[in-house]
């Protein structure tokens, strides 16, 4: 009698089903490292983009017009307030000076016969010798002649003032820029830009901030009894420049805009900086941070101990049994080397910081218990936090 066909196919066909639990029961249980959150007090940093400006910035430019005949100083230079830049030539405005020395003395000369001419009509009338309309006359010629003693004056004091402003000194006290013109260049009066200067110490930074943390540095600064506006709220901020080794530079909010701009819902705010060895030049972009909240106690756990499930971010826990379980998780910003975990753990948990591809939910693993350090040396240093989106 030949054997059923389908008993053929009955026993392979079980086994079939049998060999993943099988399989499963002989595989060895897999080894994870495990480590406790770091718990420590911390400041969310927030960070910006923004540019250096100097404080005052001018384009020197002369008062008179003339051929160009001196210039005192080095391209680049640091000058100081009243230091000498140009000389424009000075002999045509010497002789206008001179001309107008000599209008005066002619005015004074005929201000003295005027007054003497005057006295003596008036002499006269009283001794009955003299009309009263040749006094008149006398009056009026030494009134007009000491307003011709007045407007040359006036002149003369003009001459002055146009013979030194041919002497352009520095308005204010910084670093030159290169000198414009050549001597012999034409230089037109108030519109001729001879070079400029730019001051260097102090030097402020400009940057935007948006709606959400400007209301935050609000309260911080009403709290501390002090207005945004008024002086930026003296909050302290940091800038890191490009390329410079890792240097900080520290300074404090002085200003902030007296409105929010409608269309991109931020406010210019400025921040005031030291700059007494010059490194820092107008015109440089930096990153500004500013601390984004009030010092709090946070779990901190590496990036590399976070995974994902569909939309949401989770952390594999290990209890003493060795079971894995999974929690989710609400990130915030990175700091000492680690990612803050807003919401989720307690801080006593132990979490699975590598092999996270070896676990899943309901499985039983074998812990290598590890301490992470409080801060991540080999991670950004908290000064160059940088606030992210909630996750």
């Amino acid at each position: 009698m030949r054997p059923d066909c389908s008993s053929r196919f009955a026993l392979p066909l079980l086994l079939s089903l049998f060999a993943p639990s099988i399989a499963a029961a002989q595989a060895p249980t897999p080894t994870v490292s495990v480590a406790k959150p770091v718990v420590r007090e911390v400041v969310d940093n927030d960070e910006f983009i923004g540019r250096f400006q100097a404080v005052d910035e001018v384009s020197v430019r002369a008062r008179v017009g003339g051929y160009l005949a001196e210039i005192h100083f080095q391209d680049g230079a640091l000058v100081k307030k009243g230091d000498l830049l140009f000389v424009i030539d000075q002999r045509p405005f010497q002789t206008t000076l001179n001309e107008a020395e000599a209008s005066l003395e002619i005015a004074r000369s005929t201000l003295t016969f005027a007054e003497s001419q005057y006295q003596r009509a008036e002499a006269l009338v009283k001794s009955g010798s003299q009309t009263l309309q040749t006094l008149e006359d006398r009056r009026r010629e030494l009134l007009s002649a000491q307003a011709s003693v007045r407007g040359a004056e006036a002149s003369l004091e003009r001459a002055k003032l146009d013979l030194e402003f041919t002497r352009i000194v520095a308005p204010l006290g910084g670093r030159v820029d290169r000198r414009l013109l050549s001597i012999g260049s034409l230089v037109q009066a108030d519109q001729t830009v001879l070079t400029t200067i730019v001051s260097e110490n102090p030097i402020d930074f400009y940057f935007d901030v948006d709606e959400r943390r400007l209301l935050s540095y609000a309260e911080r600064a009403r709290e501390a009894g002090s207005d945004l506006q008024q002086g930026g709220g003296g909050l302290d901020v940091s800038v890191r420049i490009a390329d410079f080794q890792g240097s900080v530079f520290t300074g404090k909010l002085d200003f902030a805009e007296n409105r929010v701009d409608g269309e991109t819902g931020t406010m210019r705010v400025r921040a005031r900086f030291d700059n007494a060895d010059g490194v820092l030049q107008p015109g440089l972009f930096g990153r500004v941070s500013i601390s984004g909240s009030a010092p709090y106690q946070a779990i901190l756990i590496p990036d590399e101990a976070i995974g994902s499930d569909l939309n949401q971010r989770v952390v594999y826990v290990v209890a003493a049994d060795g079971s894995v379980s999974t929690k989710s998780v609400r990130t915030g910003p990175r700091l000492y080397g680690y990612r803050v975990i807003r919401d989720g753990l307690k801080g006593d948990e132990t979490v699975v910081i590598n092999g996270l591809l070896r676990v899943r939910p309901g499985v039983t693993v074998k812990p290598e218990l590890i301490e992470l350090p409080p801060e991540n040396k080999e991670e950004a240093p908290p000064e160059i936090a940088i606030s992210e989106s909630l996750q």
